[in-house]
């Protein structure tokens, strides 16, 4: 599996905006974190939530959760440098959490222009289990070198209110709730619920997502992304290595990588080529692969 990392450098270079740049510089050029940290500043807003098309198909200048998965991204690839904004972005997630310790998918934006209508028509007034499981599954990676986020009790509340909405799934849900929960689950393990998730998850670890473009879909490494952990178990070695790959051999001639679902603006779909570049070639390289 040969992965060409100039290629991707000079893929960074010309399509990726300057915080994929900046992160990117921190996994493969010892860029410095601070660097990284000052690009994700632009995002930020007063109230300690990110916005502005972080998220890059919600366009909105408003805090929102798919900012915070975003953000929090961010506070991971550069550890084990810290952050204060990271402890004040769980504040803020903490400020807009709901009773049962959830988040909604998104809050009311009054400027959706450009914002994919998932995100813009969302009911603000319940919790989501697909973005409060993704946004906490990105907050244990922060945690894990970061004292003020693992000690703070938003994650807390939001793990546990994750892990009783999982304790009440009884038929198979949307392939990306299912892939997020999975995450959160293999991620603090827990096998007992790696298991009882693990009944959706065919054998090839293929799930379809509903309502995506033609052959879209969940794969075994959106399931089970992390080495040693326990939902690596739900698959043999060969069907994780042949879809490591898979996403290795995804690289462009041009060096990137692209999503295989609908951007809905043109700045979404220039930013998710540096996005997701950015994060494959970090997966890979917690696999090993670089």
């Amino acid at each position: 599996m040969n992965i060409d990392l100039k290629a991707a450098a000079g893929f960074m270079a010309t399509q990726a905006r300057l915080l994929d740049k900046r992160r990117f510089e921190v996994l493969f050029r010892d860029g410095d974190p601070a660097a990284a940290l000052a690009a994700l500043e632009g995002y930020r807003n007063p109230d300690g939530g990110y916005g502005h098309g972080l998220e890059p198909d919600c366009r909105s200048a408003t805090s929102q959760p798919g900012g915070a998965l975003h953000a929090f991204e961010v506070f991971a690839g550069v550890g084990p440098a810290t952050s204060p904004r990271a402890a004040e972005l769980c504040d803020w997630l903490a400020s807009i959490s709901l009773p049962d310790g959830g988040i909604p998918f998104a809050l009311p934006m009054p400027d959706p222009a450009g914002s994919a209508p998932f995100w813009a028509e969302a009911d603000s007034s319940v919790s989501s289990l697909q973005i409060t499981a993704i946004v906490a599954v990105t907050a244990h990676s922060v945690a894990s070198h970061d004292p003020a986020v693992a000690a703070h009790p938003w994650l807390a509340n939001a793990t546990r209110y994750c892990l009783d909405a999982i304790e009440k799934i009884e038929e198979a849900p949307h392939a990306l709730v299912l892939a997020f929960a999975m995450k959160l689950v293999d991620r603090i393990g827990d096998p007992r619920l790696v298991e009882k998730l693990g009944r959706f998850v065919p054998d090839d670890g293929v799930v379809a997502v509903g309502g995506g473009i033609e052959g879209e879909a969940m794969r075994p490494l959106d399931f089970a992304p992390e080495p040693g952990g326990p939902a690596r178990k739900l698959f043999t070695p060969g069907v994780i290595e042949a879809d490591l790959r898979r996403v290795a051999g995804a690289q462009h001639e041009d060096g990137g990588w692209r999503v295989d679902y609908t951007s809905y603006s043109p700045a979404a779909a220039l930013e998710w080529n540096g996005l997701f570049t950015v994060s494959t070639l970090g997966l890979l390289r917690a696999n090993g692969l670089i």
